[in-house]
């Protein structure tokens, strides 16, 4: 397939063109910048240009402001903004296209549930109403307009992305390998996380399953608590976890972020994957791992 890739340049996009290539497909990435190398955007100006993508058959839309620091209010504005508007815009243009691509896979976010506690929730289950699951409700309803333009849509709820090479992960490597590791508050909160290597291989299964499209949950099978996740990080990497983090320095550092993503308890279960047969190379957190890590 010819695929237009949007965040190309993040670590799931620079890893996902690797991996899409390699499995022989051509991937044409939307820069940034007005006046940069054709196909480009800029979203915050309302500016694309998609001269270079002409019979694209599927786009994968990942770009987005990241999350991690203190969520000031212009820090939510461009939260907000890069993914309902970048999202917005992307789509009008594909579907002022006569050669519409068949499928776009949009980016999304478990935080579209908010806070789930103990619930496990799926596709079906309903969107919380903090901050992060406003802007996933408004990020999804933005691929509308493609969806009447006879795009499969298919928004991609995406859990914690486990990877060295970016992310959280690799975050949280540096202190875990000085024994420095530890649970984050209570460590009660359920963390739902996929392997990178099954975000890649979800991404290509969805571009190439015509039946599915709607939202579906990018999240193993098997959340964990963040007590089990720390307790598991530190056994492959040899190393003890015995300084938790209090939830109170958490929140001086990161303020309403962590409340929102690393305090917050999300348990989601893979339904529409599920329900489709996907086998997942990882689905329990260990071996997952111990591959990515090389333990």
């Amino acid at each position: 397939m010819k695929i237009l890739l949007t965040g190309a340049s993040g670590f799931i996009g620079t890893t996902l063109t690797r991996y899409l290539r390699g499995c022989g497909h051509q991937v044409v990435a939307l820069q940034r910048g007005n006046g940069a190398p054709t196909p480009c955007w800029e979203p915050a100006a309302g500016h694309i240009d998609l001269t270079g993508a002409e019979d694209v058959q599927a786009v994968v839309h990942l770009a987005g402001e990241p999350l991690l620091g203190r969520w000031t209010s212009r820090k939510k504005r461009r939260i907000q903004d890069s993914r309902v508007e970048g999202t917005r815009l992307l789509c009008e243009a594909l579907a002022a296209r006569n050669d519409r691509p068949g499928v776009l896979v949009s980016a999304s976010a478990i935080g579209y549930y908010g806070p789930t506690g103990e619930t496990m929730v799926d596709e079906s289950s309903p969107p919380g109403d903090d901050f992060l699951a406003q802007v996933a409700v408004a990020w999804e309803g933005a691929t509308q307009v493609a969806a009447d333009h006879g795009i499969r849509v298919v928004p991609l709820r995406i859990g914690l992305v486990l990877s060295p090479e970016g992310g959280a992960l690799a975050k949280m490597l540096t202190l875990f390998k000085m024994g420095m590791g530890g649970r984050l508050g209570t460590g009660s909160q359920w963390w739902s996380w996929i392997a990178l290597d099954d975000l890649h291989a979800i991404i290509l299964y969805v571009l190439n399953r015509p039946t599915i499209s709607g939202p579906l949950n990018a999240v193993a099978p098997e959340a964990v608590t963040n007590e089990d996740f720390t307790r598991i990080l530190a056994k492959v990497l040899k190393r003890p976890a015995l300084i938790p983090v209090p939830a109170g320095l958490i929140k001086t550092v990161f303020g309403e972020m962590a409340d929102a993503t690393l305090l917050a308890s999300s348990r989601v279960w893979p339904g529409a994957l599920d329900t489709d047969g996907y086998e997942f190379r990882f689905s329990h957190l260990e071996s997952a791992l111990r591959h990515l890590l090389g333990r």
